[in-house]
């Protein structure tokens, strides 16, 4: 209880030093992308608006001018094309800005356009007549070109207040920005400070917890490595090995004899391992190979080996006691339940994190439904059936020793056998273990 008090009054902190600044960084962001957004509109609608006044009245009122002089026909004039770019330009403009003066001018501008439009139905008209030459001059110089100025100034008008509304934003942005700072360096003091205060008087509450978790995973190493030591050196296997010997010896059999003997000397020593929990792959070798070697000549018309492992592999660390079980499971559980016999194959290859150690028999193997309820039991750490917890054990070892992204993973198919993958990271025994072989004890 009182730990998890301590962990939420932890939590509560942080969230109390956190959540201003959230809040404050989020309004930052979201007015800034506003702003931004804003900018880029009115940067826009200033250059769309600088692009068109520069060009409109010089070509309107040209293109009016040949047309009264007769240079261009009526059908072959671009007068009609240049109102209505004039048109799209000014509806354009009319969704980039959002300040209403502006909107009234480009209002303004649309009234003119049509005026100018009147004009030039006007003046085609009055190229049907000889003598209206003059009406079409005065026109073109009295109300053409004086509406085409009143664009371009409004247009003027437009665009300074567009860079004038561009120039205001800009200090307002700056103004919070600075806001921003002021406020970020004072939460800054208020963390610093609070860590401060926490750093001195709250280390002991906080390392009290962490220290009985240590204790309670420490505990739960130990009692899972006398309990995979009591399940794997069982009465029944010694007392088959034993009987085994007798056999032998009364058979008249001495080769046998020694070597049942020798072997099962190497596994009860490689077990021991010193007192060692982790002993290198060249002494773990020592102890699967003597109780592979026992079973072959207890179980030798059903049962074949082999073990294929580089020699760079050999002074990585493993959990001692970790083959052993693994190939007990693919014998009693794979092998024996298959007609004819079968082998076990040990090798080792290069994985992503480390390397990794295979297991593979070509025993009974396992069905879909059986594979999914072992691989579950390894991940929820919460093994159900005795026939699978060897296979737990050796992974809560190798996890406790390594990290979580090591461990065993399982591949099976009925019928045709299982193949253990056990991860494991490249971490060398120390030069002065080195070559401890325990078999030359």
């Amino acid at each position: 209880m009182k730990k998890h008090s301590l962990s939420g009054r932890i939590r509560l902190t942080y969230l109390i030093l956190i959540i201003p600044y959230l809040i404050t960084l989020g309004f930052f962001l979201v007015h800034n992308h506003r702003v931004n957004l804003r900018y880029e509109k009115m940067l826009g609608s200033v250059a769309a608006a600088g692009s068109f006044n520069t060009e409109f009245k010089k070509e309107f009122d040209l293109e009016t001018y040949l047309l009264i002089a007769g240079n261009v026909k009526p059908q072959d004039s671009s007068l009609s094309h240049l109102l209505d770019e004039a048109r799209s330009v000014i509806e354009d403009l009319t969704e980039l800005t959002d300040d209403k003066s502006n909107l009234k001018r480009l209002s303004d501008c649309s009234k003119y356009l049509n005026n100018l439009s009147s004009y030039v139905d006007s003046i085609t008209e009055n190229l049907g007549y000889e003598d209206r030459y003059d009406s079409n001059i005065l026109i073109w110089e009295n109300d053409v070109q004086i509406i085409t100025s009143l664009i371009e100034d409004t247009v003027d008008a437009y665009i300074y207040e567009e860079n004038r509304q561009l120039q205001s934003e800009q200090e307002e942005n700056k103004r919070l920005n600075d806001i921003y700072l002021q406020i970020s360096a004072i939460l800054l003091i208020i963390v610093v400070g609070m860590a401060l205060a926490i750093s001195a008087f709250a280390p002991e509450a906080i390392a009290r917890p962490i220290e009985e978790q240590v204790r309670a995973e420490q505990e739960r190493l130990r009692r899972a490595e006398f309990e995979l030591l009591q399940a794997q050196i069982n009465p029944h296997f010694l007392y088959n090995t034993l009987d085994a010997i007798v056999w032998s010896a009364e058979s008249k059999d001495e080769d046998q004899v020694i070597r049942m003997t020798r072997s099962l000397s190497d596994f009860f020593r490689a077990s021991l391992s010193k007192g060692k929990d982790d002993i290198s792959i060249r002494d773990e070798l020592v102890h699967v190979s003597s109780y592979l070697q026992i079973q072959q000549i207890r179980y030798q018309d059903i049962l074949k080996y082999s073990i294929k492992i580089d020699d760079k592999y050999m002074d990585c660390l493993i959990p001692k006691i970790t083959l052993q079980p693994l190939v007990e499971n693919a014998i009693y559980h794979g092998i024996k339940n298959r007609r004819g016999g079968g082998s076990i194959d040990i090798s080792a290859f290069d994985s992503e994190n480390g390397f990794t150690i295979l297991i593979k028999d070509n025993g009974a193997g396992m069905d879909e439904k059986r594979l999914e309820k072992v691989r579950e039991s390894l991940v929820n750490r919460s093994p159900e059936e005795t026939e699978i917890y060897g296979l737990y054990n050796v992974n809560e070892r190798i996890q406790l020793d390594f990290g979580r992204e090591y461990g065993i993973s399982i591949q099976s198919e009925h019928n045709k056998g299982t193949s253990v993958y056990i991860n494991l990271p490249f971490c060398p025994v120390e030069d002065g273990q080195k070559g401890d072989n325990l078999s030359k004890s």
